[in-house]
């Protein structure tokens, strides 16, 4: 663990365990990564995210790198520990945390939290994907971000709070209408009783959130608190002080600054009335 930041580990092990594998056989072969993704049909950038462990390796991928490297079938047989779910193996690990999690409170400034998207929206969204996905990517990423909801339900229930800024909440990703029922179906979330969603307004003069996204788990039975950072950089967890305890001060800021659950959720049925 470096400055509480915690890397991904738990079930995203085995793509991991593969792509050290994989780098270890190309570079034992003299193969650069630009070479092994003219033999797969793969970027640079896509080969370097298997060999991190941060993307799984598809059938084609496993049989043609085990070939030109010359791997003798290590590299398929450790491919063949590493489950499909539908999502990178690096957010493995969080989904986990956020399942059995006491508590979730959700800053997000770009788009709708992935716990609040319409199946159509959510879909959408990872179409937006760079490097693009292809439909069985995309069929499998909608259906676990929809079974995540599952979370608002389950016994007991978890307290769970979003903030959202206002351009999430009109950007029209999908497009107006996919938008529209995105927003109602946020708005029947809304109106669970373990669920708060208050709106950023986009006039404020001070913002305590501007260093980006951020979702704070209180963990089962709230034994303990996390911090989850994604972004261009890399993925981690917060787990230590001082980083810990700052994350949950600013989100109490943050709430403080945004609009009230009663206030946001007429302003959310004014945007989707205009739509």
């Amino acid at each position: 663990m470096n400055n509480g930041k915690k890397p991904g580990s738990g079930s995203a092990g085995a793509a991991k365990a593969f792509g050290r594998l994989l780098k270890f056989h190309r570079e034992r072969a003299g193969v650069t990564m630009e070479a092994l993704g003219r033999h797969t049909s793969y970027s640079k950038s896509q080969v370097a995210m298997i060999e991190k462990g941060e993307r799984r390796p598809k059938d084609h991928f496993v049989e043609v790198a085990d070939r030109v490297l010359g791997a003798d079938g290590a590299l398929k047989e450790v491919a063949e520990t590493i489950a499909p779910s539908g999502v990178p193996a690096w957010f493995e690990d969080y989904l986990g945390e956020e399942a059995g999690a006491a508590a979730i409170h959700w800053y997000e400034n770009h788009l709708v939290p992935g716990l609040l998207q319409s199946s159509r929206y959510a879909e959408a969204v990872f179409r937006c994907a760079v490097p693009a996905l292809d439909e069985v990517e995309i069929d499998a990423a909608v259906d676990v971000r929809l079974k995540r909801q599952k979370v608002f339900h389950r016994t007991p229930k978890p307290h769970i709070t979003f903030i959202i800024e206002m351009i999430a909440l009109t950007r029209p990703i999908g497009g107006a209408e996919v938008l529209k029922e995105c927003l109602h179906h946020l708005l029947d979330t809304a109106g669970l009783p373990n669920v708060e969603v208050q709106v950023m307004p986009p006039d404020r003069c001070t913002h305590a959130g501007l260093n980006g996204p951020f979702i704070l788990l209180e963990t089962a039975e709230r034994r303990g608190q996390l911090v989850y950072v994604e972004g261009q950089g890399g993925r981690y967890f917060l787990s230590e002080q001082p980083e810990l305890g700052d994350t949950f001060t600013r989100y109490g800021t943050l709430r403080a600054q945004a609009l009230t659950p009663e206030a946001s959720t007429q302003l959310i049925e004014q945007v989707a009335r205009e739509l």
